[in-house]
């Protein structure tokens, strides 16, 4: 029997860290975009959809937010988004409007490398140090530029191929978008909104961010990139137009966006093993025995995805409640299995129905402050200040779910 009274604890337990310790995007820190915002760095709401040159602010403001989940797969958040901060602020200085006019980042192709060739040496400058010591690695191996591999994410040398395929392509989205509407002589000042809000859900627009035969990204954006951009679009920044009260884009109409931290805090404290078992997951290769640092398990958290809860029946009751949320939120039909994923959405739908008004976003900001604060990828985490300690299995009744594995 699976402990439900564990699982929304747990789930009750992140989503409260989560929503005092939820990082916002620092947008507002972004030279070109500062009157977006009030002096709190709160958006100006209710001057949105006012023109920022030929388009609004609030179409402008989901452009960033695309290329800034693309560059986020990388190894170091705030290094990342300082990097796009920079890069912005100079080209915008020098009249490369990349957000307004996308083409002019390949106009100016290699003022844009150059640009970010630079921002990135100051930025190394800087965060080298307290990376490496949060990563029990070497300062001269910071570096932000990275490709796919089968393995996940690697750092590359090839800058070009960076550029071109991690900035590049996102950009490329509101340009084609521009350039189709231009074909059928029609004009809108929010073309990537419209495109993304024609999708009856967030998760489902989430999904067509890569696969989407004409503006997916493909293997420019993973699975976890796509549902940090409903993430922040829904939830953090709320820039949904016009599908408030529409159920299919609520704080739990998208899945959580899954990364290593998640991976790593879900597994240690048992969350995971009360859904399937070691075994399967192993037959999943979501654990790799071995293949982690040290001769650890690793925890390869993209297998997680499409995963079947194998500890739910679906003659359960909570099956039914499971239906339903992936039907009236989600809105991907009827599944005839539980999917891992998803457990969250339902999780956070319960505590929702319990009078706490929590969002998917909270639980993963959640995740993300136990897993850059405490649950660190090493053997030495600093689980006697974690504020998941009373409740973390791997704490309490089994030390290796800490040692022995890694992300």
């Amino acid at each position: 029997m699976i402990d439900w009274e564990f699982l929304l604890g747990i789930a009750k337990r992140l989503a409260e860290i989560g929503s005092r310790n939820g990082e916002i995007l620092p947008i507002f820190k972004v030279e070109p975009f500062k009157h977006y915002f009030e002096k709190d760095g709160t958006i100006k709401y209710d001057e949105l959809d006012e023109y920022d040159g030929k388009f609004t602010r609030r179409e402008i403001l989901a452009r960033y937010l695309l290329v800034n989940v693309v560059l986020d797969q990388g190894p170091d958040m705030i290094g990342v988004r300082e990097l796009l901060k920079n890069v912005t602020t100079s080209l915008y200085r020098q009249e490369i409007r990349i957000f307004h006019r996308p083409l002019d980042f390949f106009k100016e192709l290699g003022i844009s490398i150059d640009e970010i060739l630079s921002k990135h040496e100051s930025i190394k400058e800087i965060r080298a140090e307290d990376w490496a010591k949060e990563n029990k690695s070497s300062p001269s191996k910071y570096n932000l530029f990275f490709a796919q591999s089968t393995r996940g994410i690697i750092s590359t040398r090839q800058v070009l191929g960076y550029v071109v395929h991690r900035w590049g392509v996102p950009l490329c989205v509101p340009l084609l978008l521009e350039k189709d509407l231009e074909s059928e002589q029609k004009i809108s000042s929010q073309p990537l909104i419209d495109y993304l809000e024609s999708y009856r859900s967030a998760e489902i627009m989430a999904q067509q961010l890569k696969k989407s035969e004409r503006y997916g990204l493909g293997d420019a954006i993973g699975d976890k990139a796509c549902h940090l951009f409903a993430k922040l679009y829904v939830s953090i920044f709320k820039l949904v137009k016009h599908k408030i009260g529409d159920n299919g884009w609520t704080d739990f109409s998208y899945e959580v966006p899954f990364d290593s931290n998640a991976g790593r805090v879900l597994f240690r404290t048992g969350f995971l093993l009360e859904l399937a078992s070691l075994a399967d997951y192993e037959s999943w290769k979501v654990i790799q025995k071995g293949e982690g640092k040290g001769g650890t398990d690793y925890i390869r958290v993209t297998n997680i995805r499409e995963k079947k809860a194998t500890k739910i029946s679906y003659k359960s009751e909570i099956f039914e409640e499971y239906l339903y949320v992936v039907h009236e939120f989600l809105k991907m039909g009827r599944p005839r299995t539980v999917k891992i994923q998803r457990i969250p959405n339902l999780l956070i739908y319960k505590l929702h129905q319990m009078g706490h008004k929590f969002s998917v976003a909270d639980f993963d900001d959640g995740l993300m402050y136990i897993g850059t604060n405490y649950c660190y990828n090493h053997g030495e985490p600093g689980c006697e200040d974690c504020p998941l300690n009373d409740i973390c299995r791997g704490y309490n009744e089994n030390k290796k779910l800490i040692q022995k594995y890694r992300t």
